[in-house]
């Protein structure tokens, strides 16, 4: 064995380039390039402080350094010396740092895991990752580079979320098997439903409001009737297509813009997948997993808040932020008004073990429902709680 010269490093802080041609190390807040064989220094950067943290790039040809304590990034080019480019997180601090598998992206995460910063050295655009876990191997790529796998911690639960390299959104409504990871299907959401891709779609339920009786009229309405209009009865009506659904165009300007697939969740079955499209914020797409097809779609009024299948059967029920809940099953869907005084705003909900009720929740209230199914979809209601 043959041993060069010794050199004093800062924190350990030495990497070959994935080329192998070149030797990086650090000294305080000198940044070290050398021949991999010679060990003849090539290029010499200075940071703004010491370097807790380098890492080249894939194609080895910028390198990166991580000034944790002043929460800075420095990114040096070795074919041009004289570019350079500094990342400052400010107030958010920084933690960790790491390339993208392209080596034009740098991935910052903050203090605290609040999130992960996605700078373009190409665009100079920024992307936001938000809920990373906190711990040791968290964030890692496949081998051609196209996705990423992030461990999450959100709602005191852990996830793994698997985001597009490209543009660095979640995977959206790709259905994946669980053994190879490769992509079994791509379920779309289109705005109007005429497309030839979803000819197969059985249905289209749109919320419609109910119309009182001509005998039941009065003028005045009395003091209950005279309620906003989600305390009014609503009723499902199918469409004829095509269908064209409310959209709401994302805030482009903002972090982490509501886009793509916000909330989905597989029936206990498995036979059935709920689905909605934050661009398209009133409506639930129900998929036949077993056939891989569209079933059906059920367009509220209102903004869907929350939906969650039954324990025992394909039963999905929804509420919308409104004096209703609503429910479908394969034989159809049903509206149902929550009975009380008041306005009582349905936030979300959550079933019994049993599948035979349900309980509703409001700001700072909850109620019961319980669900008899001996003549068809009936359903009724207990007792209000206040939870203050």
């Amino acid at each position: 064995m043959n041993f060069s010269e010794v050199f004093k490093l800062s924190s350990l802080l030495c990497k070959f380039s994935p080329d192998g041609k070149y030797l990086a190390s650090c000294v305080q807040y000198r940044l070290v390039v050398r021949d991999a064989n010679t060990l003849q220094i090539l290029q010499l950067y200075t940071c703004l402080d010491q370097i807790q943290h380098l890492e080249w790039s894939a194609d080895s040809l910028f390198i990166l350094c991580a000034l944790y304590k002043r929460g800075l990034v420095q990114v040096w080019s070795l074919e041009q010396p004289e570019w350079h480019c500094k990342i400052d997180e400010g107030s958010a601090g920084l933690v960790a740092s790491c390339w993208s598998p392209d080596g034009r992206h740098i991935l910052n995460t903050t203090e605290f895991h609040l999130r992960i910063t996605v700078w373009s050295l190409c665009t100079k655009s920024v992307s936001y990752i938000k809920y990373p876990k906190a711990c040791q191997q968290g964030i890692t790529f496949t081998r051609d580079g196209r996705y990423l796998a992030l461990a999450e911690r959100r709602d005191c639960r852990d996830y793994v979320s698997i985001f597009v390299c490209s543009d660095w959104q979640l995977l959206r409504v790709r259905i994946l098997n669980h053994v190879t990871w490769k992509m079994i299907t791509e379920f779309g959401h289109p705005a109007t439903v005429n497309n030839p891709k979803i000819v197969s779609l059985q249905v289209v339920y749109k919320e419609a409001e109910k119309s009182p009786p001509l005998g039941h009229l009065a003028f005045p309405p009395p003091r209950a009737a005279a309620g906003p209009l989600t305390s009014s009865e609503s009723k499902y009506e199918i469409a004829s297509m095509p269908v064209s659904l409310q959209t709401l165009k994302p805030a482009a300007d903002r972090a982490n813009p509501r886009i793509g697939i916000g909330a989905l969740a597989f029936s206990p079955d498995n036979y059935f997948l709920a689905t909605r499209n934050d661009s398209v914020p009133n409506a639930v797409w129900i998929w036949d997993i077993r056939k891989l097809r569209p079933l059906a779609v059920l367009e509220q009024l209102c903004t869907v808040r929350a939906f969650q299948w039954g324990p025992q059967q394909p039963r999905l029920a929804i509420c919308t932020g409104g004096s209703k809940v609503y429910l479908w099953s394969p034989a159809g869907c049903v509206s149902v008004q929550v009975p009380g005084e008041g306005d009582f705003q349905v936030l979300s909900l959550c079933w019994h073990p049993s599948g035979d009720s349900l309980a509703l929740l409001s700001k700072d209230h909850f109620c019961l429902c319980f669900l008899e199914m001996e003549e068809g979809m009936r359903m009724a209601f207990g007792q209000q709680v206040n939870c203050t």
